[in-house]
Parts: structure tokens; C-alpha cells; sequence
């Protein structure tokens, strides 16, 4: 067993690729003697056919084919005893191999954790998890106090909704005032009846001057009439 560590194991370089070749080499012995192991199982299969055979008809001959079925028996049975032999140590060389191959895997593989962790250590990490909490805190105390109204500008929504119902209220009357001063109906010489109970003043309009005015107030009322029937 310390040899098989020390092959596997060991310092000099020659000896990485010796778990491989002696695999290889294993397996070709093993394929060999499975050969001749096929061979002496068809020599023992003819061997007790002769000896059938000849059984009743030339013994002499039927007990040399027997003494060769036991001879061949015999070595048979040590070549299978061979072949079992080189099996086990090959499982072994193969295993010791595959652990060898998953220990150098897991030995690269410590190192790189080392190497990545090389520079990390739980206090590092922590005291980065608290900036990155602090940071994000920051941020979110800024996005308040940037969203939050400036000094003044502070509206109550009670004072806004009575404004404007107010408001409304005030354009309401609006229209009621309109809709109750529609255009006068006009008079024959065209002049409208809204000027006829006015009394003549020294500096009073001319008759095409008021004419013009009111049909500019006519124009005006109209305008306006069309609005508020949108």
C-alpha cells in the first residue's frame, strides 16, 4: 500500500503517467489470458467429446483425451485465478487513481477559494453590508427632503376646495347674468330698443356711430351666447 501511495504521491515526474500505464498495461494482460482462457474451454469442450466418442469403441484413446481435459482443467482454473488477480489490482489502481484525480480537482479548487477569498474576511463583509445600508438610507433621506414642499408653499385643502367652490359658484352667476341679457330686438331705421329711452346729451354718438356700437355689442353678445351653449 506505501508503494501505491509513493507511485501516486511521489516527487519525481516520471512517475504521473505510471498509474496510466499500468492500467493499460492490466488491461492488455487481462484481455490476453480471457484469450487463452477462451482457448483452454474450447480444448476441454473437444477433449470430452473424444473421449465420448471413443469411450466403447478405443478406451485407450477416450483416456488420453481425459488426461488432456484435466490437464487443460488445471490450467484453466489457475489462468482464471490470474485473471482475478489482475482484476482486483486493477479496480484498486483505478480507484486509487480517481482518488487521486478528485483530490489534485478539489486541492485546485481550495486554492481558488483562497485566492478569491484572499483579501475577504467576515469583518470586511459586514463592515461593506453597513456602508451599502448607510448609502441606501442616504438616499432615501435626500429623495424626502428633495420631495418635501418649500417654507410657504404649504396649501391647506379645506381653503383650496372653498375657493373653488367659490370660484364656481362666482361662474355660475356668470352665465345666469348672460343667459338674462340676451341681444334686444331691433327696431325699424335699425336701431335697437335699448337705445331708443336714451336721452341726447350735447356730446351724444352719432346715429351710424351707436349703430356701429351696437352691432359690435350684438356680435359680442352672440359670441358669448355661443360659448355657453358649449
Amino acid at each position: 500500500m506505501s508503494g501505491l501511495f509513493s507511485m501516486f504521491f511521489g516527487n519525481n515526474d516520471a512517475k504521473k503517467d505510471t498509474p496510466k500505464k499500468a492500467i493499460a498495461d492490466l488491461r492488455m494482460q487481462i484481455t490476453l489470458l480471457q484469450k487463452k482462457e477462451d482457448y483452454l474451454t474450447k480444448q476441454i469442450e473437444e477433449q470430452e467429446n473424444l473421449a465420448r466418442k471413443n469411450v466403447t469403441t478405443n478406451k485407450n484413446l477416450a483416456r488420453t483425451a481425459l488426461r488432456r481435459k484435466k490437464m487443460h482443467e488445471k490450467n484453466l482454473e489457475g489462468l482464471q485465478g490470474q485473471i482475478d488477480s489482475l482484476e482486483s489490482q486493477l479496480n484498486a489502481i483505478e480507484s486509487a487513481n480517481l482518488n487521486f484525480e478528485t483530490m489534485k480537482a478539489m486541492k485546485q479548487g481550495s486554492k481558488a477559494l483562497k485566492h478569491i477569498h484572499g483579501n475577504m474576511n467576515i469583518d470586511k463583509v459586514d463592515q461593506t453590508m453597513d456602508e451599502i445600508e448607510e448609502q441606501v438610507t442616504l438616499g432615501q433621506e435626500i429623495n424626502n427632503a428633495i420631495s418635501r414642499p418649500l417654507a410657504g408653499l404649504e396649501m391647506d385643502d379645506d381653503e383650496l376646495n372653498d375657493e373653488l367652490e367659490n370660484l364656481e359658484q362666482e361662474v355660475l352667476e356668470e352665465k345666469m347674468v348672460v343667459g338674462a341679457g340676451r341681444a334686444p330686438v331691433a327696431i325699424p331705421g335699425g336701431v335697437s330698443s335699448s337705445t331708443t329711452n336714451i336721452p341726447a346729451t350735447k356730446n351724444a354718438a352719432t346715429p351710424a356711430k351707436k349703430e356701429e356700437e351696437d352691432s359690435d355689442e350684438e356680435e359680442e353678445l352672440r359670441r358669448l351666447q355661443a360659448e355657453m351653449a358649449l
